[in-house]
């Protein structure tokens, strides 16, 4: 009986919270990306809600938000305490197949921890669904592009180092950081302002269990969509070799970063799966936060010397 009004009572607030809109905390400064409607078709099919239901699985035992229809992308500042802020800031990109978006898993718990190690973090909420991956649609990379640009735009207000900013992407949202990463040089859609005018181009990025990297149908070819040069920056990335998604996504984009000369570290688990985020299980990958800030140091993009033990 017990465990029967237990399961009615994490049913009930689901099926609840399926009816919810999620928004940031009014505390945080949110900026509509595009003040007089997103470019291109619409593809929301109702209101912004979270279409998480009772069937789908738990990460670490939590359930996660997964937030559809965004026609009215945005981004907001998760700033880091003023006393620990080192100045370092990373634009988030949630992931969700680019049709919805893991908005705690791979947003809203991602700000925690940047601002944790001092960086602040800035949550895009990019349009879904069918907003990418690029060619495909360019709506998610559109967004991406223009987020990057009002960052810059509102750097000195916010207490960020304009030369210290960075984009971290998990799943949909890796194949979103890696797109940024190599279509920067013109923006995909007519200039609004002045953020415009500034660089898109990350300083940094992280990679995480990305997508559509590598095409499966030509036994794992490299995606020439993503076109690789020296002018990428210094990148980061994480897979597990048991991934559905396939790990050759981030083999095959470590071996293109390192053939232009790219600066780049790739780490790769036998276990691990996909979409674990953050949060931590006894599986060795959901250490790799920790081993990120370390490479954030390494780089430069922390303070101080890197937290690596030397060799004894």
């Amino acid at each position: 009986m017990i465990r029967s009004l237990l399961a009615l009572a994490v049913l009930l607030t689901l099926s609840a919270a399926a009816q919810t809109d999620w928004h940031p905390p009014a505390s945080d400064p949110r900026l509509l990306l595009w003040p007089s409607g997103a470019p291109g078709p619409q593809t929301a099919t109702g209101p912004e809600h979270d279409t998480t239901t009772s069937q789908d699985h738990l990460v670490a035992g939590r359930p996660v938000i997964r937030l559809g229809d965004v026609s009215a992308p945005t981004i907001t500042l998760f700033a880091a305490p003023a006393a620990r802020n080192t100045g370092a800031a990373v634009v988030v990109f949630p992931g969700g197949a680019y049709k919805i978006l893991a908005i705690d898993l791979e947003g809203t718990e991602v700000c925690d921890w940047l601002n944790s190690i001092g960086v602040n973090c800035v949550l895009l909420k990019y349009r879904v669904p069918d907003s990418g991956p690029w060619p495909k649609s360019a709506a998610a990379l559109q967004d991406a592009q223009r987020a990057m640009g009002l960052v810059r735009q509102h750097a000195d207000e916010w207490q960020i180092d304009p030369h210290r900013i960075g984009v971290l992407g998990f799943s949909a949202g890796g194949h979103l950081a890696a797109a940024l990463s190599t279509h920067f040089e013109q923006r995909l859609y007519p200039a609004i302002d002045a953020a415009d005018q500034l660089s898109c181009r990350p300083d940094f990025a992280l990679v995480i269990y990305p997508g559509y990297l590598s095409i499966a149908e030509k036994n794992f070819e490299f995606n020439p969509d993503i076109p690789v040069t020296s002018a990428v920056p210094p990148t980061f990335l994480v897979q597990a070799e048991d991934d559905p998604v396939h790990v050759e996504n981030v083999i095959d984009y470590f071996l293109a970063l390192k053939k232009a000369g790219v600066p780049a570290e790739l780490h790769v688990y036998t276990h691990g799966g996909h979409g674990y985020g953050l949060r931590p299980t006894s599986l060795p990958i959901t250490t790799w936060p920790h081993t990120a800030e370390i490479w954030l140091h390494t780089i430069g993009i922390l303070p101080g010397p890197s937290q690596e033990e030397p060799l004894q």
